[in-house]
C-alpha cells in the first residue's frame, strides 16, 4: 500500500478496513466469499474512500491558496515554527 500525502499509513489501513467492512455488509458478501474489493466498489458505484479524502483535501487547499494574503488561514499555512 503506497503512502499518500496528508494521511499517514498508520491511519490509512484501519480506515480502509472499516470501509471494506461496510462495503461487504452493503453487498451482503462475506470475506470467505473472496470477492475482490474492486468488484464490490463497482457494484455500488463508489470510489476508494482514501482517494475521495485526498480529493477533498486538495479542493480545500485550492480554496486556501485563492484567499487574500491577509486572511488568517493563509497566514497560518505560511507560518514557520521555530525550534523543535
Amino acid at each position: 500500500m503506497e503512502a499518500r500525502p496528508g494521511l499517514s499509513g498508520k491511519n490509512e489501513v484501519p480506515l480502509q478496513r472499516a470501509e471494506m467492512r461496510m462495503v461487504r455488509w452493503m453487498c451482503n458478501v462475506k470475506v470467505k466469499d473472496k470477492v475482490p474489493s474492486k468488484e464490490l466498489r463497482e457494484r455500488l458505484q463508489i470510489d476508494d474512500m482514501i482517494l475521495i479524502l485526498q480529493q477533498n483535501r486538495l479542493r480545500w487547499y485550492g480554496h486556501v491558496l485563492r484567499k487574500e494574503d491577509s486572511d488568517l488561514v493563509k497566514k497560518c499555512m505560511e507560518y514557520e515554527v521555530e525550534g523543535s
